[in-house]
């Protein structure tokens, strides 16, 4: 047998031709495996709520403080090396509004309200106490700042706020911590609890309080 009749013999064109299936049928599968994973991820993606961007409101606060209750007796130190208690109010009404951290954007525009309408609230025989967990040092430079004439009591401990129900969890951009619920009591001069403003919406509210104290 010749030597060019030897290279066209069956045995070869079999083998490349067995060659030439092995590779067709090898890449179709691969081919659509990775057409089907790619398409899994946007699937899966697709199912995810969207994440949180904004701040969420604080939940109310769970306490058993009430409309028509005995007000919890406390005793703080306040702006100026003093002390403040419950019992310097007998006789008298007295709005409570507790606010998250002196000196942030609400809780500057919320004192100031309450101070702008001070003398409003003394003709309908109201006093007016604003509540933190800042150190008094912070409620002076808070004062000072933007010429407060409300006192302000802190709460470092979170007693009284826990007593007053407004301790509690709160949630923004995702996370969770444990803060002041923003709420404002309205306290009877026989000292019990007249009216309740839990998750306060800063715009307006020291008019509606005053309002209240007036009727009430």
């Amino acid at each position: 047998m010749s030597k060019k009749t030897r290279d066209k013999s069956p045995k070869t064109s079999t083998a490349k031709a067995a060659g030439a299936t092995r590779r067709k049928s090898a890449k179709t599968p691969v081919a659509k495996t990775r057409k089907a994973t790619a398409k899994k991820p946007a699937k899966s993606a697709a199912r995810q709520p969207p994440k949180q961007s904004k701040a969420v409101a604080p939940a109310a606060a769970k306490s058993g403080l009430a409309e028509g209750a005995k007000a919890p007796a406390f005793r703080l130190p306040r702006d100026g090396g003093d002390t403040v208690s419950l019992t310097d109010y007998a006789g008298r009404k007295l709005v409570l509004f507790f606010y998250p951290r002196a000196d942030t954007p609400g809780c500057t525009r919320e004192a100031i309200d309450f101070t702008r309408l001070a003398s409003a609230f003394a003709g309908s025989q109201t006093a007016v106490l604003g509540v933190s967990a800042d150190p008094p040092k912070a409620q002076e430079s808070f004062r000072d700042k933007h010429q407060l004439a409300t006192p302000l009591a802190s709460d470092e401990q979170h007693k009284m706020l826990e007593a007053y129900g407004v301790w509690g969890e709160k949630s923004m951009y995702g996370k969770t911590f444990q803060g002041i619920l923003r709420t404002t009591v309205l306290i009877g001069s026989d000292g019990r609890i007249l009216k309740i403003w839990r998750n306060v919406r800063i715009d307006g509210h020291a008019d509606e309080v005053l309002a209240s104290a007036r009727a009430l």
